[in-house]
């Protein structure tokens, strides 16, 4: 049954790293829930109580406002085939933009994927598992590239120009701060 740990072990971190799909969960205080699926390998784990994820351009930017105003995150992970289990990392996250001085080091952590939009560095605080005895058997088959396409077709300038027609706010009207001015005046993307 459940366990609770304070760091992610060797073990947890295998079962990380072979997983195809992991959920965020992010909310303010009193903003809707958000609840959202990743893939396409954008997880790394930095240490045993760190990890980052490449968020990619999606429809919404929910993740982003909300950490900027409560950092609360949780990641979760649901073991689809073999052994069942559930693990969740729970800690504090921020976001890295391009123009933010963590920006080349932790985005050099991963392969590049088109429509890269920002990074969430989580710090872990609690690593929690559970049974998964009820999660179905599912067979992976592959990721999907419609949105690689996408973002691809887009190019750059067509990202950014996305990025400012449909990612700066959120659902309840929370900045996400993905177009913000750096210190130098310049926009970030």
């Amino acid at each position: 049954m459940g366990q609770l740990y304070s760091e992610i072990s060797d073990e947890l971190a295998h079962f990380i790293r072979n997983q195809k799909i992991f959920f965020v969960g992010t909310a303010t205080a009193d903003s809707r829930i958000n609840v959202s699926p990743k893939g396409m390998d954008s997880l790394e784990i930095i240490d045993r109580n760190r990890v980052a994820w490449l968020n990619l351009t999606g429809s919404a930017n929910e993740t982003s406002a909300h950490i900027q105003e409560n950092p609360r995150m949780t990641i979760m992970f649901a073991a689809f085939e073999g052994k069942p289990m559930i693990l969740r990392l729970y800690g504090a996250a921020k976001a890295v933009h391009r123009n933010d001085p963590e920006w080349d080091e932790l985005f050099s952590l991963f392969r590049p994927i088109p429509g890269a939009r920002q990074i969430f560095d989580l710090v872990v605080d609690l690593v929690q598992t559970s049974c998964g005895m009820a999660v179905p058997c599912f067979d992976y088959v592959e990721d999907r590239k419609a949105l690689l396409k996408w973002a691809e077709k887009k190019g750059e300038e067509g990202l950014v120009e996305y990025w400012r027609q449909k990612n700066q706010v959120s659902l309840d009207g929370r900045p996400t701060n993905i177009l913000k001015k750096n210190t130098s005046g310049e926009s970030r993307s």
